[in-house]
């Protein structure tokens, strides 16, 4: 069983940025896949971000301004978020998975508003 726990959400203003970290109680090297995913309001979970295996993937509303990255020796997964917009208000969550585990973190909310 591994916990995930993200942090570094917050508000900040349109065009500010953030840096989310999901930090596991064990070892996220078995998992060959992990990601970032956002929940709005009335909207569904959506995926932000992943890295499955070595190749990383964005949606279209993250190219150009989020970077997904992992550091295995720290069990921590990261998403910087740059250039930050009011429709990327979520609550963001992490998912570590690897065959048929897959686990959630609690999520963490950013709010972008003046």
């Amino acid at each position: 069983q591994v916990q995930l726990v993200e942090s570094g959400g917050g508000l900040v203003q349109p065009g500010g940025s953030l840096r989310l970290s999901c930090a596991a109680s064990g070892s996220i090297f078995s998992f060959n896949a992990m990601g970032w995913y956002r929940q709005a309001p009335g909207k569904e979970r959506e995926l932000v971000a992943s890295i499955i295996s070595s190749r990383i993937n964005y949606s279209n509303s993250a190219t150009g301004r989020f970077t997904i990255s992992r550091d295995n020796a720290k069990n921590t997964v990261y998403l910087q978020m740059n250039s930050l917009k009011a429709e990327d208000t979520a609550v963001y969550y992490c998912n570590a998975a690897s065959g048929i585990r897959s686990y959630w973190g609690q999520g963490t909310q950013v709010t972008v508003s003046s």
